[in-house]
Formats: structure tokens, sequence, C-alpha cells
């Protein structure tokens, strides 16, 4: 059976390609797939079969475990969902970007999951990132745009910004309090299940720490502790922004001190914003501009726009930018206000390998020309960011542990 593995730059419209592809009407190298059936193997397919199972009170996907297809891990999840497809007896599956959101032995188990039925059923690969390509499939091809015309894997261009070259509008300023989150033996349960045991952290001024962790860890749990989202917070030794958890701080006091970026935010602007009024948002912990900015505020964000080199987009409406276009735009709305600590929960999941140079610049440029916290989430170890310390939080039955490095060096929290 053939078998190919595509690499697609975030120009491509992938969900036209996708659906190009099952209908029986692609072009060129590919029509051999015009006359065979196929299934995709997506994020967004588990998640509408979790939801009909939901709806329906069914179980679909998961019938030999009785077990609904949420009450699964993510990693578990998908490899769960893999063995559906496969019992709809397709000619060949789709796999889109498979091994997103995925910790590092859940990507190992399910890339061992694809190669053992590479003898029954044909498969196509999409991702975003070289690095995500399969050893074992040697058809590999690159599409870069909406011509979807097949390229080799090697005529990629190398189009990463030339170094430093993004000015950030900002400057070194030292924030009333060095130490902005301190945890004390933190200890957090849902429904009597251990989550995180007796963990002990403190970020500070100008601190760049990258959290880890399998899926299921505890890595919301703590962003939400931060945040002053979660209830459990209370009660615990736990000082915010310097103030002590429950002692009178309203939660819009401490996302004052935040800025934040995750990929779901994307979704929420989904009304005509520009790129500008979205950007100048940033200073009000808002989706969408509902408060006439200051002269001083549209000066700074004409700054930003300039640093990220976007004034000529200033007018276009933010969902029309390319998604790595809205990626350096929310990160600028994240850090326009300057606060004391940036939270950055994983920006480089779904991007092509130009945009991830793009927003690790601009991510080491804010850590460089600063004196902002930078706490970056994600399960990878990207090899252009050096953050100065990790926190990887290794579950046990009591629940996570934390395991803090600095610079090589390791303690248990």
């Amino acid at each position: 059976m053939k078998h190919w593995d595509i690499l697609l730059s975030n120009q491509v419209d992938k969900k036209t390609f996708i659906n190009t592809l099952l209908s029986g009407e692609i072009q060129g190298e590919l029509s051999v797939f015009n006359t065979l059936n196929g299934i995709l193997y997506s994020d967004i397919s588990i998640q509408k079969l979790i939801e009909e199972e939901y709806q329906y009170d069914s179980i679909e996907a998961t019938t030999e475990s009785n077990r609904n297809l949420r009450t699964f891990s993510s990693g578990e999840r998908k490899k769960e969902f893999l063995k559906y497809c496969l019992k709809k007896n397709p000619d060949y599956i789709i796999l889109d970007n498979p091994m997103d959101h995925l910790d590092h032995n859940s990507r190992i188990e399910l890339t061992l999951a694809i190669e053992a039925i590479l003898g029954s059923v044909r498969i196509v690969q999409l991702v975003n990132r070289a690095v995500d390509l399969l050893p074992f499939i040697t058809n590999k091809a690159l599409i870069n745009d909406n011509s979807f015309e097949l390229k080799s894997i090697n005529s990629i261009e190398n189009n990463s910004l030339e170094k430093d070259s993004y000015k950030i509008p900002i400057h070194k300023e030292v924030f009333n309090d060095n130490i902005l989150v301190k945890m004390n033996s933190i200890s957090v349960s849902y429904d009597e299940r251990p989550i995180i045991d007796s963990l002990s952290w403190t970020i500070k001024q100008g601190d760049f720490w990258h959290l880890i962790g399998p899926n299921g860890s505890g890595k919301s749990t703590l962003l939400s502790l931060i945040s002053g989202d979660n209830p459990k917070g209370y009660g615990q030794d736990v000082e915010l922004f310097g103030r002590k958890k429950g002692s009178g701080e309203s939660v819009w006091e401490i996302k004052k001190q935040i800025g934040f970026f995750n990929t779901a935010m994307t979704d929420l602007f989904n009304k005509s914003y520009s790129l500008e009024e979205m950007i100048l948002s940033g200073f009000f912990d808002s989706i969408g501009l509902y408060r006439e900015p200051t002269t001083l505020q549209q000066r700074i964000a004409a700054q930003w726009l300039e640093a990220i080199q976007m004034t000529h987009l200033k007018n276009k409406i933010f969902n029309r930018l390319s998604i790595g276009q809205q990626r350096v735009a929310l990160i600028a709305r994240a850090v326009i206000k300057h606060p004391p600590l940036l939270i950055l929960d994983e920006p480089l999941e779904g991007l092509d390998d130009q945009n991830i140079a793009l927003i690790t610049q601009l991510i080491n440029l804010i850590k460089k020309e600063t004196n902002i916290a930078i706490l970056f989430v994600s399960h990878r170890m990207e090899p252009n960011l050096s953050p100065d310390s990790i926190l990887e939080l290794s579950p046990s039955p009591t629940g996570s542990k934390g395991i803090i490095k600095h610079h090589f060096e390791t303690e248990i929290k």
C-alpha cells in the first residue's frame, strides 16, 4: 500500500483540501484516492464523537470497554479513536496532526499504533511541522498553496526573519514585587481524586519558566490557581502579586497583572474587530473594544503594530489574517499592558515551522527586552527557546509532584 506523509503550510486551506480528498475530487498524484473510501482522524472528529455520545447517552467508539470516549486521557482517547476508525473499514485514513496536544510518551504510543496498521489501511498524514513526519512513511511531499500540488519536501523555503527584526516598544521596568507567584505545599483534589500533591513553586520578576507534564497531570489546574479562577486556591498558602490568596483581592485585580494567551482565544474574536481594535482590547482584558482608548494607549498600540511589522494590516478584520499573524497579534495583545506575568499556553500548536520561527523570536525578545516573567506551557521542548527553569508535573497516586530544574539542577517540590 502507498502511504503519504504531507507537510502543510499554514497558507493552505486545510479544511477544503481534506474535503476535496474525501469527496474524490483531488487532482494530481493523490487522484488514486478518488475511487477509494476515506475517513478523517482529527481532534475535531474526536470531539464531535464525544459530543454525540454525550447527547445520545451512547457508547459508540469503545463498546468493548463500556466507557465513553470522554473518560479516557488525551493519549488513550486518540488510540481508541484510531481503533474506531478502523472498524469502519475505510480504504484510507487521513491523520490530521495526530500528535498535537500529546505528551512525549503518548506520541510514541500513537506512532507505534499507526505503524502497526500500515499493512491493513492506507495512511495520509497531514502535519504542519517537519519534526512530526513519520520515518516509516517513504512518500513525503509539501503542499504550500491552495493549488494542493504536491511538491518536493526539499523545496521548503527558509523565510524566517532576520535576527532581532522585531523591535519591542517597551523597556525594563521594576514591578512592585520581585516575587509574583508563591505557592507553598499546595495540594488539590477533585471528587477525592488527587491532582496536585504538596507542590511549592515561586515565579519571580523576569523569570522564564517552561511548564510541562503528561496529559491530565494538573497543568490547567495550576494555571487556574495563578489566574485566580480556581476556588481551590482559598485556604492554601498561595501569594499572588504581593497578596495572600483570600485576603480580599478580586479576580480582576489578579487578571490585571497577567497577560494571557491560549489557542482557544482565536475563536473568541469572531466579530468584525479590526487588528488594531483587537490589540487595543488588551489594555482592558476584554474580547473586543468597548471603551475609548486614550491617546497614549493608541500610540502604544501603533508602536506594537510597527514592532510586529503589521502596521499596514491595522484595519484588516482580525479573522481574515493568517493563523501565524493572528498568533503574533494575540501575543502582542497579551503584552501591551506590560503585565508582570505573561502566560503562553501552547502558543505554537497548529503552526507550521515558518510561523513557529516568528513566534519563538517574539518570545525570546520579550524575555531579552523586558522584565516580564514568562510562563510557557507546552508538551514539546522547543530547540529555539531557552527557559531559565522547568517545572515538570510528575503524576503519582497521591497527585502530581513538581520537579523543578534550574539550569540542569533538579529538585523535587
